[in-house]
């Protein structure tokens, strides 16, 4: 597991090397030019292909995870990726794919994982539920297909400051590895490591300085991964609780839900409309409060970089208990309605202005 993980570590950081040395030759479609939307916070114009590295590692680890194993599943898996990989890359270099196809491609590539990886959720520890699920297929394929593209979504919705959804990720894929381990899958612990590897060497370049950005491409393969891992954990062994991989991405997927609830029920908007009121961006503007307004790039970035700690910390309060209480759905649902009740809680105090003073990064926080 060591080599696969330095074999992902080691291509990702040269490839993402690679993309940032000779920039130049391919900024002109690649980089993210756009600095006044309404969920852009980078100071100059940055690329936005650092998914490719982030698949270069996937890639290298995965190859020798299946060489080791000989097991082709392995590459099954990586063939099954590709639509929603390529359609986020699309998205990065043409700026001309929408959500929804973007969204299409991952209920596509979920779809591939159900008949060609078998894939599929059927069952949620929940009597009534799992009965339905397990009698008809369909409907196991219609609650895997919304699983899979609703995860791989919410990832790249979170994917708004440097390092923010890789850390978040690399703690999710740690946890799986883990219950990997427990349960003696080494193929599932071998990929898990193979992300965590690619994800290392990409977050070289981009956390703190955000030389390079993940863009959609990276962040929907990210996604998309961490939901068929946690797919394939729950459908191999039945010991592994369905709640565990919720509980893990809790803080993506209720980030989602939560912003979907509050543009069309709070704001009478449409979901699919980009606004600055998410939790991340809420923390960016009134608790990283130092050189506010100030319109020096590095001031900006140093503002945008200490943005991720605190979402850090909020998602490992969910995935910390996922990997302790793995076995035990009554647990993990509690932890899950705790987490919802601490993300609106702390979403209400933000948006108030009643934040703890120590919790405000101000002028002080310069020397760092």
């Amino acid at each position: 597991m060591l080599q696969i993980l330095l074999l992902a570590t080691f291509l990702s950081l040269f490839v993402g090397m690679c993309l940032i040395r000779f920039a130049h030759l391919h900024e002109r479609f690649s980089a993210d030019h756009d600095l006044g939307g309404v969920q852009k916070f980078h100071a100059r114009p940055v690329p936005r292909i650092g998914g490719v590295s982030i698949a270069a590692g996937l890639v290298v680890g995965c190859g020798f995870l299946a060489w080791l194993l000989r097991d082709a599943s392995v590459l099954r898996l990586l063939a099954v990726a590709l639509p929603a990989f390529a359609v986020g890359i699309l998205e990065d270099v043409t700026k001309k794919v929408g959500p929804l196809p973007r969204l299409l491609a991952t209920f596509i590539a979920a779809t591939l994982g159900y008949f060609v990886l078998g894939a599929g959720l059927q069952r949620l520890d929940i009597p009534l539920l799992d009965g339905l699920v397990s009698q008809f297929w369909v409907l196991s394929l219609l609650l895997t297909v919304v699983a899979v593209g609703g995860v791989a979504h919410a990832v790249n919705i979170i994917d708004g400051y440097n390092g923010l959804s890789g850390v978040v990720s690399i703690f999710i894929f740690l946890a799986m590895a883990y219950v990997a381990f427990k349960v003696q899958d080494a193929a599932l612990m071998g990929i898990c490591f193979a992300m965590i590897g690619a994800i290392a060497g990409f977050l070289f370049w981009n956390f703190p300085r955000g030389l390079i950005f993940a863009g959609d491409g990276g962040a929907y393969l990210v996604g998309f991964m961490i939901a068929e891992v946690a797919v394939l954990l729950v459908v191999r062994h039945p010991q592994v609780s369905p709640w565990f991989p919720l509980l893990c991405v809790i803080y993506p997927v209720f980030e989602t839900l939560y912003s979907i609830y509050r543009k069309k029920f709070l704001r009478g908007m449409s979901p699919g409309v980009p606004d600055g009121l998410h939790l991340h961006m809420l923390v960016y503007k009134r608790l990283v409060r130092w050189m506010v307004g100030s319109k020096n790039a590095d001031h900006k970035t140093m503002r945008n970089s200490l943005t991720s700690p605190y979402l850090w910390a909020l998602s490992s309060i969910s995935v910390v208990p996922a990997m302790l209480f793995w076995q035990n759905t009554g647990v993990l649902m509690t932890f899950c309605v705790l987490f919802a009740m601490t993300y609106i809680y702390l979403y209400r105090m933000i948006i108030r202005f009643r934040t703890p003073r120590w919790l405000v990064l101000r002028r002080t926080c310069r020397r760092l």
